[in-house]
């Protein structure tokens, strides 16, 4: 299912939102500046292609020990600079696309997975993809680890 959902998705307006996330990469490569932020547009853009069976998960969930409060302030700054650079546009691309999508009934699902990307497209800097399955096995361990 995981596969013909994702296919949906690349149709009805995923390539168009990857190749705006693939832009966007391109352009923090370039500029000094904003390299920093080419590993969350890495990350992102896979999850534009295959949102279905992936999930963005804050590393702070999958690597609970390895908290930084000095990282977690330059990620700050980072998500701050990205907004401004990117992070608009990106967003309003998935909920363009995500409307477009729901107009149509089979495009719902698909539509409801933009709606979420672009609420991650403002704040991506710490941010990792990866399957479904992990970020359940990870969150489950932080809450084991919580209530112990």
């Amino acid at each position: 299912m995981r596969t013909v959902l994702n296919i949906l998705n690349f149709v009805l307006g995923g390539f168009a939102t990857t190749l705006g996330w693939l832009l966007a990469t391109v352009v923090s490569v370039i500029l000094v500046i904003t390299l920093p932020l080419t590993r969350s547009c890495w990350e992102i853009t896979k999850l534009s292609l295959l949102p279905f069976g992936n999930e963005a998960v804050h590393v702070d969930e999958l690597n609970p020990n390895d908290k930084s409060n000095l990282l977690n302030t330059g990620g700050t700054v980072l998500n701050i600079l990205w907004f401004v650079l990117f992070g608009w546009w990106l967003c309003l691309t998935h909920i363009v696309a995500g409307i477009a999508q729901c107009i149509t009934i089979i495009g719902i699902p698909v539509g409801i997975a933009n709606f979420k990307i672009a609420a991650i497209a403002l704040w991506p800097v710490g941010r990792r993809v990866v399957s479904v399955e992990t970020a359940r096995a990870a969150r489950e361990a932080n809450a084991r680890r919580r209530f112990q």
